[in-house]
């Protein structure tokens, strides 16, 4: 292999002469040749913060991987954020203590950042950049794949409406997950959706199919207990064999946490596509990615858009969440999971809102809600899965479900919006039915929202859960759940 040093105009060329351009057809040949070559720079500009600007750069592409020679020897690596001009903004994947402009090379791959994948990495723990921390053997394989994907056509997409069971009584009844589909969760500081996302990532299962399913957890900015409490959580339930997990720290590089869920989703899609897997990938905290690239944003000086977040956030966050769906004449799906923590629980926060345009619904946390001690803390009412409808049904879930997510849906928005009339008039002013609909409310947070840290709920289990708490209500007030349904599922409920 050649290496080419640029300085200046001269190029030096390892254990030959020196050549000066000069020669138009010398230099034609002569540059085929370069373009073939790994090229190595010595024209360090500047360095801000993680970006290094180089000067003479010729031929460099987005997103290709660079090598960075310190003056000690010490190597590390980097990725070209942005060329122009001859000018490349280079992000270092790790500190930037110890570079210089004058001694420091740069060395030009020709190549775009690769991840090898294989089945053999079920059951290992990686770092933000792939590399296993769990005192395991480096994954060798001669599958390598790009992490930013490849586009899925849209016409190639199926349909997404196979129905996955979390254990969770209020995702899987009234906010159906369905294979293929990107359904984020809005969390809060201090809210329990690490243990939720653990939870999940434990108990999700594809009923009926006799077809592999594996779950992908990347966690980003994450503090040591927190990885420690993942990796304890997944030996010690077992959940760890079928999983793979993706853990970048908060003492690790910033810009780590830009290539986490890339490389969560690049081991996905060969799981996926290749592998014939079923996928749920979940991804937690996607705030901390976001402000890794408002960071990034300040360091290369761009104008920033709402909150100081970069304007290009939402085309950076879509190429993550884009990447779950199915493909038609593919077995395999991947199912996105991503967690975001709402700063100041402001769900028009720029993060929230974006994700929200981009994916297929969302999972609330609520404060209120967990101020009474209820796990899991989710909030019915604002919660939404756009997709719902399509993986549910005999065949998929149970016939009665439509109907009976619907009427607990609404018997507890109302039971919500008397507790406020409450606050104002009094109990003793509501009517007999109104005193029903309120006690509902109540007993839907504390059996049907509660359930425990390691309870696996089965859909019919949730489902039979529904038809008991509304056989308290008058049952002329069921009115979105079919007569035949009534007598097959809630009779044995109601009392005569």
């Amino acid at each position: 292999m050649i290496f080419l040093r640029f300085v200046g105009k001269n190029i030096i060329l390892d254990n030959m002469e020196k050549f000066y351009f000069g020669n138009l057809a010398i230099e034609k040949t002569l540059q085929k040749q370069v373009d073939k070559m790994i090229k190595e720079y010595q024209t360090v500009k500047e360095i801000f913060g993680p970006i290094m600007f180089v000067e003479g750069v010729e031929n460099a592409a987005y997103g290709e991987l660079i090598e960075v020679i310190l003056p000690n020897g010490d190597k590390r690596k980097g990725q070209v954020l942005e060329t122009s001009k001859g000018l490349a903004a280079i992000q270092i994947f790790g500190t930037t203590q110890g570079l210089d402009t004058k001694e420091t090379r740069i060395r030009f791959s020709g190549d775009v950042l690769r991840f090898p994948v294989s089945d053999e990495m079920f059951g290992r723990v990686f770092n933000g950049s792939g590399e296993p921390i769990d005192k395991g053997a480096p994954i060798i394989s001669k599958e390598k794949r790009d992490i930013t994907g490849n586009a899925i056509n849209p016409y190639a997409r199926a349909e997404p409406n196979q129905f996955i069971q979390t254990g969770i009584s209020t995702i899987d009844v009234t906010n159906t997950l369905v294979r293929g589909q990107k359904l984020p969760i809005f969390s809060g500081a201090g809210l329990p959706h690490n243990e939720l996302a653990v939870q999940i990532a434990r108990q999700a299962t594809v009923l009926g199919e006799k077809e592999d399913f594996t779950v992908i957890f990347a966690a980003m900015g994450i503090t040591h207990s927190e990885a420690n409490f993942f990796i304890q959580d997944f030996e010690k339930t077992g959940a760890l064999e079928k999983a793979i997990l993706f853990l970048n720290l908060a003492n690790d590089p910033s810009v780590e946490r830009l290539l986490t869920p890339r490389l969560a989703l690049t081991t996905a899609e060969y799981l996926a596509f290749e592998k014939d897997y079923q996928v749920l990938v979940i991804l937690t905290d996607m705030t901390m990615y976001c402000d890794t690239l408002r960071e990034l944003s300040a360091a290369r000086q761009e104008v920033p858009g709402r909150r100081g977040y970069p304007g290009y956030m939402y085309t950076d966050l879509s190429s993550i969440y884009e990447r779950a769906g199915r493909i038609k004449g593919k077995k395999g799906s991947i199912t996105q999971l991503p967690i975001l923590s709402m700063p100041d629980d402001d769900i028009t926060h720029p993060i929230p809102d974006l994700t929200g345009y981009i994916t297929e619904g969302q999972i609330v946390l609520s404060r209120d809600i967990y101020r009474k001690g209820i796990y899991p803390s989710v909030d019915v009412l604002p919660s939404l899965s756009r997709l719902m409808n399509s993986g549910l049904g005999e065949g998929k879930t149970r016939e009665d479900h439509s109907g009976i997510s619907s009427q607990v849906y609404a018997s507890y928005a109302e039971g919500r919006d008397l507790r406020n009339l409450v606050a104002v008039v009094g109990e003793e002013a509501l009517t007999e039915r109104d005193r029903k609909f309120l006690r509902f409310a109540d007993a839907f947070e504390q059996r049907f929202v509660t359930q425990g840290k390691y309870e696996n709920r089965t859909i019919g289990q949730s489902l039979e859960l529904c038809w008991e708490l509304v056989a308290s209500l008058p049952e002329e007030e069921l009115k979105r759940v079919k007569p035949e349904h009534k007598a097959k599922y809630g009779k044995k409920y109601r009392k005569v």
